[in-house]
């Protein structure tokens, strides 16, 4: 009888996941992100996400025009085999605006994530990635309980998992700083749609 040979996914790195796209298999219309080696599909957003987002990402540029960048779903790099593509980032000033490389953990000040239906994949897998990388702040809009998770400090435990040693609830009648802009805050109850539907 022949032996059983385990089944394991294809792994891919970061200059195989860039050749896939260069050459054509992958385009913006997949809508795939690569995490941990692993092309992953990221699912199509609803109403709710998308007015959550856009609005978030209207603040934010008003409040920080001129002092950093702000990126919507566009890739970051996380070495040594991930390129996520979170709903929000900001990223310090870069003279060429990251036309020669996606920002990496060094350049972000913050990434956030509006979660409905991924909030457990982004409260776990995502969480730990960022956590990995050094990513200090990890904001989740959780639209299925319409408050801000705050995640700070990242750090790895004795059994070696990665997290956030704070975390904060921020309700969506609060405001909170910006990370690296202690004067500036984002009005919540200006974020969350009054009514969550067709999440």
């Amino acid at each position: 009888m022949a032996p059983i040979t385990a089944v394991t996914p294809k792994r891919f790195t970061l200059e195989e996941y860039h050749q896939l796209i260069e050459l054509g298999f992958l385009t913006e219309m997949d809508r795939i992100e690569l995490i941990r080696g692993e092309l992953m599909q990221m699912v199509a957003k609803g109403t709710a996400h998308t007015v959550c987002t856009t609005r978030l990402i209207q603040q934010l540029i008003v409040l920080l025009q001129g002092k950093a960048i702000v990126r919507s779903q566009e890739p970051i790099l996380l070495m040594p085999n991930s390129e996520p593509e979170p709903d929000v980032v900001i990223a310090r000033n870069c003279s060429d605006d990251y036309l020669s490389k996606h920002p990496q953990p060094v350049d972000i000040l913050l990434v956030a994530e509006v979660s409905d239906s991924t909030l457990k994949y982004d409260q776990e897998v995502k969480l730990a990635l960022y956590a990995e990388s050094e990513i200090e702040h990890y904001w989740i809009f959780n639209l299925v309980v319409s408050c801000l998770e705050v995640y700070r400090q990242p750090y790895q435990d004795l059994q070696g998992n990665f997290g956030y040693a704070q975390k904060q609830i921020f309700l969506r009648n609060k405001t909170v700083a910006i990370p690296g802009f202690d004067n500036w805050a984002i009005a919540l109850d200006k974020i969350f749609p009054t009514e969550l539907v067709n999440f």
